[in-house]
């Protein structure tokens, strides 16, 4: 079978223009679905952009198809499903706390323990949780702001640490600079009217807000916004037309007995909300799970193992995690199989993460339909 390698970037613009797991205006725009089943195997690499890895990158496997965007081209997510949930920009940092009280024009002060570090504990709820399952009460039960109610009087102001911007400092060989300079602090509170959300904003030191009504739209899992540059902006493709997210991400990690949030560089996420789902073959052979992803076949595929990843759209597993003294990795001994919105299935195989140089942020992997 003839083996093609596709770079894909976005057709249309970019926005303009700390470490994290390491060895040591803004708008997207969408490749056309493909009408026609892929008929090669396909090395794809995804332009996240090296290793300041200042994109997320949307692909969908049936064409195949892709959206580039900065990171930083957005800040909240409006869900467009029949809950109404509000997302952060977890690969910012973002975070958020309610506070106790529902006046958006209240002066407020910026809090260092509202943050993502090794030191912040999960349980606080700052961040969404990180299987990306929005059902829940808030405070990180679902997502860290809670559902919109629709009485006014039960929606709460948030506080909101804006994270980091993109970094340009070159890091050392084999690891990553994603965090710039510090974004500062913002104020939030979201209502409803009708089936729109009611969008309240400010700097936290304002007296007075902005205000947007943000609309849902079925086509899409979210409309997002930027805060900073006071406009919708179309991020990921149409929810069917793409299956995986490649960008940082803030996650839970294991630590001493509990979990802390942890940001995670060369980060990869399905798209379960849109009906995406998959499964990872682990194997056991000596040279690895290239024999194994070879072998497979459309009649291998085992249907009941694509339930676990809807409720969880963390696909991390495809390469290993940093430490003092190891050298991060793909992790070799497995693959991967997709079924996308459609019911099309894929086999796919991670094949690198560096870049011949051995810089961090190049992510390559082979796929094949399973016909």
């Amino acid at each position: 079978m003839k083996k093609s390698i596709l770079i894909l970037a976005a057709v249309g613009l970019l926005a303009s223009c700390s470490s994290d797991d390491s060895d040591n205006n803004n708008n997207g725009g969408v490749i056309d679905p493909g009408t026609n089943p892929i008929e090669e195997t396909a090395y794809i690499q995804p332009e996240i952009g090296g290793p300041n890895e200042p994109n997320q990158v949307y692909i969908g496997l049936n064409g195949p198809q892709s959206a580039v965007v900065e990171r930083t081209a957005w800040d909240l997510g409006f869900y467009s499903g029949s809950d109404f949930r509000v997302i952060l920009n977890g690969s910012l940092k973002m975070a958020a706390k309610k506070l106790e009280t529902t006046n958006i024009d209240e002066v407020q002060e910026p809090n260092a323990s509202v943050t993502v570090s090794f030191a912040t504990l999960a349980s606080l709820g700052y961040v969404d949780n990180p299987t990306g399952i929005l059902t829940g009460d808030g405070n990180g039960e679902g997502t860290a702001i809670a559902e919109v109610s629709a009485t006014d009087s039960e929606n709460f102001v948030y506080l909101v640490n804006m994270g980091y911007g993109l970094s340009t400092t070159e890091p050392a060989i084999g690891s990553v600079n994603v965090d710039g300079d510090q974004r500062g602090w913002m104020k939030i509170r979201v209502l409803r009217n009708g089936d729109n959300y009611v969008l309240q904003y400010a700097p936290i030191d304002a007296t007075t807000h902005q205000e947007v009504t943000i609309s849902k739209n079925d086509e899409y899992n979210f409309t997002f916004f930027s805060m900073v540059n006071n406009n919708e902006v179309m991020v990921e493709p149409k929810k069917g037309e793409w299956d995986i997210n490649f960008t940082t991400f803030t996650n839970y990690y294991p630590y001493q007995g509990v979990d802390v949030l942890y940001p995670f560089a060369d980060y990869a996420v399905l798209n379960i909300l849109g009906g995406t789902r998959a499964y990872e073959v682990v194997t056991e052979e000596a040279d690895g799970g290239e024999a194994a992803y070879n072998a497979f076949t459309f009649a291998d595929v085992d249907y009941g193992l694509f339930e676990a990843s809807a409720e969880d759209h963390r696909f991390v597993s495809w390469r290993t995690e940093a430490g003092p003294n190891t050298t991060m990795t793909v992790q070799t001994d497995r693959f991967f199989v997709v079924k996308d919105a459609s019911g099309n299935l894929f086999k796919l195989l991670f094949r690198a993460l560096k870049n011949d140089a051995g810089e961090r942020g190049y992510p390559v992997f082979e796929y094949e339909q399973l016909q």
